[in-house]
């Protein structure tokens, strides 16, 4: 399937390279002519996926879609008379009458915005469209309005959309995971869409995020903008014993446009980050209570550039570069943990990714993606000293954590959509592999580990335990699947899916099946309403990370030494003192990638500018990963006396998720209004929080089950932008998340194994619950167009449609005055702006002086204060 690509691009530049041969009176009299159809809107933007029809008197219409430059090339049946009908979702439709049509020609249609979102429907049936599973009805998209009152700051952009979208999602930059979100003012789009059983797909989840930037710009154009943030217009932080020092400092310049007009163009992208905040300490020691804080200093700078050419009027390649780097110091310090524990880390990212997508013929999209990641993280702990901890009462001494890690990955994928007849085909394969390494040394002097400041004040540590051996080591992972789906239209109101996805993971398990199927239903001829259903199965991986941890602590690169009931700060005194040498991690032989079997029902509604669905999940998960102490003591004695623990990970665990979600979504386009809100009911069950988990009795792991960590029994989330003011917008945002829960321990080793997790009788694991979260976020900008007409459109937008979608214009027109030289934005955001306090790290350990209490809470409000000029 991926070698249909270059054959069609072989047989294009063979053809080009004949017409070149070719005398040009021969090439007039044997070919027909050819018409070539610009596209744009108001503003003079490029539209992207428009829709052409080209008819003659008695003859079948022709029909093509404008590709990467808005352009659509039609070889006309004879010389002659045609009609020229243009349509794209969201505009009034436009027609051409009595063209001439003799040699080659071009034309460019302006299309204008519909009065009324529903009034165009691209030559559809109402119900055709209500029951295409890759249409809008299941999206919601965010336009140049919507986009306008996200932050400006791409890390936190990043963050609103990932609690828009809700948990599990997956959000994609062009095509590619990983990297960073592009500045706000070169994406063209936002959607938000549920296809939960495609087999294009790997995690189960309810939205993924797709990010889509702007293509195919007239002219120059760019911006530059600042953003301020201090503590004197922030909040105390609850826990903080006086205001923390706070500053945030950002600057960033963009650029964007044509090198070679209508063909390539290039986006450049540079910004950088000042700041510090503050960490709250709470903590206790023998002394009494300490309540203090520390600056955290962060620095980034993030460079990127883009380059985007057209190939042909319908295919379009695109290639792309991310640097970033950022340093943060005093990690590690806050909660129970003091200064001494501090560490530095600076990081980097490279990033490299390269496309080709367009259409194949009449009836075939392809798009082919490659990229190569490279990180490389270094950590270097303040002090080198011995670690005391004192069960959620406080930690001293040193970090221990020193080296670096490392990675470079490369993945490829290409999708290929096939139209014939009622069939929509997609197919398509994913390769990842990457080689990881480290060289982080953690824990090498040592930690001593007390339940109690009563054990503190005797001098009676549980443990004392030290990573010994060498930290290098390096694995190679690969990660494969390949797949095919049709999504057949049974009829006008029906459409039946299905596919099979097969997966591969070097490591764990051998080739995994995993089929899937759906169907969307319009049950009414109005088509307002949809019924959507599937169920299908998937697998999850066994992280890379992971990996690399485990092939670190396997026994021979490095070992766990562990002393029971120690002496100190002396270790090798204690009368009952028990050394355990070569704790380690191995995977068990018959390892297996996780499998999560999945069912879901729901129905989207539209009433009026209001549409509503309400969805269902159910989930079950089986051959989780979990660990096992192999090692553990039973009937007092480890089956290996001088070893200590050896956690194995086993595909053992099981998990459950049900939930019922409700989304709601008010479009008004005209009236610049855009609001969207859901809300999800769920219970979320496991065994096991990550694959080196270990239960509290080696002998009953299934006694583990109980809450996730993340199970949060109500979430909800909303947005909204509206006008305020002919130049003035609004932004506001909040997000509400019932309690999570936390484990309760008893902060003793009654049985013997070294782990000082054991919980009073009857209590369940993560049997506590702590506290709800409130967060509401608001943004106020004022706009404003200077330095008289320009030539092109201000704030260039493109329309972008891919194959089997449709296209949702939220208010793509920017704000300020359109056809401007220049636009101010001067804006004001307020995160937290109720100053609500929402508590978090909850004690769990029974003998802790704040067991059941909170030692910390999320940030309290703070004021962003920005201005940004586009050019």
């Amino acid at each position: 399937m991926w070698i249909c690509f270059p054959n069609a691009l072989t047989l294009a530049l063979t053809c080009a390279l004949m017409g070149l041969l070719v005398p040009q009176a021969y090439a007039q009299a044997q070919e027909p002519p050819t018409l070539t159809i610009t596209v744009v809107d108001p503003t003079g933007a490029l539209i992207v996926g428009a829709r052409v029809a080209v008819s003659q008197a008695g003859r079948s219409a022709i029909e093509a879609i404008t590709g990467p430059n808005g352009a659509a090339r039609i070889e006309v049946t004879a010389p002659g008379r045609v009609n020229v009908r243009v349509e794209s979702e969201g505009f009034e439709p436009a027609d051409i009458v009595d063209l001439q049509v003799r040699r080659p020609m071009q034309r460019t249609v302006k299309l204008k915005l519909a009065k009324l979102y529903e009034t165009v429907q691209v030559g559809r049936d109402p119900r055709e469209r209500a029951s295409d599973p890759r249409s809008d009805i299941f999206a919601t998209v965010l336009g140049a309005a919507e986009i306008q009152e996200l932050p400006d700051d791409p890390d936190e952009m990043e963050r609103i959309l990932k609690e828009m979208a809700g948990p599990g999602a997956v959000m994609r930059v062009n095509g590619f995971r990983g990297g960073r979100l592009p500045p706000k003012d070169q994406i063209a789009q936002i959607r938000f869409h549920r296809n939960m059983f495609a087999a294009d797909t790997h995690e189960p989840g309810f939205i993924s995020v797709d990010v889509v930037t702007k293509p195919g710009l007239e002219q120059w154009r760019g911006s530059t903008g600042v953003a301020l943030r201090d503590d004197s217009l922030n909040a105390r932080n609850a826990f903080a014993p006086e205001r923390g020092d706070e500053r945030y400092a950002r600057g960033s310049v963009t650029m964007s446009g044509p090198v070679w007009r209508k063909h390539t163009t290039v986006s450049l992208a540079v910004d950088g980050t000042s700041a510090y905040d503050t960490q709250t300490i709470v903590a206790a020691t023998l002394a009494g209570a300490i309540s203090g804080s520390v600056r955290r200093p962060n620095d980034a700078a993030n460079v990127s550039a883009r380059v985007e050419h057209a190939l042909s009027p319908t295919r379009q390649l695109r290639a792309e570069v991310q640097r970033n780097h950022g340093f943060t110091n005093n990690l590690g310090v806050g909660d129970f943990d003091f200064p001494s524990r501090a560490y530095r880390q600076s990081h980097g990212e490279t990033v490299l990714r390269g496309s080709i997508a367009g259409g194949i013929r009449k009836s075939m999209y392809n798009e082919a993606r490659l990229s190569v990641l490279t990180r490389d993280v270094t950590t270097a702990s303040a002090l080198q000293a011995p670690t005391v901890t004192v069960l959620n009462a406080f930690n001293s001494g040193g970090a221990q954590v020193d080296g670096s890690v490392a990675s470079t990955i490369v993945e490829a994928s290409d999708d290929l959509d096939v139209s014939k007849g009622r069939h929509g085909f997609r197919t398509g394969f994913q390769l990842l592999s990457g080689r990881y390494r480290t060289t982080e040394q953690r824990n090498a002097i040592g930690t001593f580990t007390f339940a109690d400041l009563d054990a503190y004040a005797a001098g009676r540590p549980t443990t004392f335990s030290r990573t010994i051996g060498d930290p290098a080591a390096s694995i190679v992972a690969t990660q494969f699947a390949m797949y095919v789906q049709d999504d057949y239209r049974a009829n006008h109101a029906l459409t039946l899916s299905g596919g099979v996805r097969q997966e591969y993971q070097s490591g764990i398990g051998g080739l995994r099946l995993a089929p899937r199927g759906g169907i969307t239903w319009a049950p009414f001829k109005s088509g307002r309403t949809s019924v959507r259903g599937g169920a299908g199965i998937f697998f999850d991986w066994f992280e890379a990370e992971n990996q690399l941890r485990a092939a670190q602590l396997d026994g021979l690169h490095q070992q766990v030494e562990t002393v029971l009931a120690p002496g100190f700060p002396a270790v090798p005194q204690g009368p009952s003192a028990v050394r355990l040498m070569n704790g380690r991690i191995q995977l068990a032989p018959s390892l297996d990638q996780p499998t999560l079997r999945e069912a879901s029902l729901g129905v989207e509604q539209a009433l009026g500018a209001v549409r509503l669905n309400v969805m269902g999940v159910h989930r079950r998960g089986s051959h989780e990963l979990r660990g096992i102490d192999v090692n553990a003591p039973a009937a007092g004695a480890r089956p290996d006396p001088g070893t200590g623990t050896i956690t194995e990970v086993r595909s053992v665990a099981r998990s459950s998720f049900d939930a019922l979600s409700v989304n709601l979504n008010v479009i008004r386009p005209e009236h610049r209004v855009f609001v969207a809100a859901n809300y999800m009911l769920s219970q979320s069950i496991d065994e096991a929080g990550s694959p080196f988990s270990l239960p509290a009795d080696a002998a009953q792991p299934a006694a583990e089950r109980g809450p996730a960590l993340d199970d949060a029994r109500h979430r909800a989330m909303g947005f909204a932008s509206f006008p305020l003011a002919r130049s003035i917008s609004a932004g506001v945002s909040f997000t509400m998340r019932s309690a999570l829960p936390y484990d309760i321990t008893t902060g003793r080793d009654d049985n013997g194994d070294g782990i000082s997790s054991d919980r009073p009788a009857a209590v369940t694991r993560n049997g506590g619950r702590g506290s709800a979260s409130i967060d509401a976020s608001a943004r106020i900008a004022w706009r404003i167009g200077l330095g008289g007409q320009s030539a092109g459109p201000s704030g260039p937008q493109v329309r972008v449609v891919r194959r089997g979608s449709d296209s949702n214009p939220l208010s793509d027109l920017p704000g300020g005055e359109a056809g401007t030289k220049y636009n101010l934005e001067v804006y004001a955001q307020a995160f937290n702006v109720f100053n609500h306090t929402n508590p978090l790290a909850f004690s769990g350990v029974l003998s802790s002086p704040f067991y059941g209490r909170p030692v910390s809470a999320a940030a309290p409000r703070r004021v962003e204060l920005g201005a940004r000029v586009t050019f």
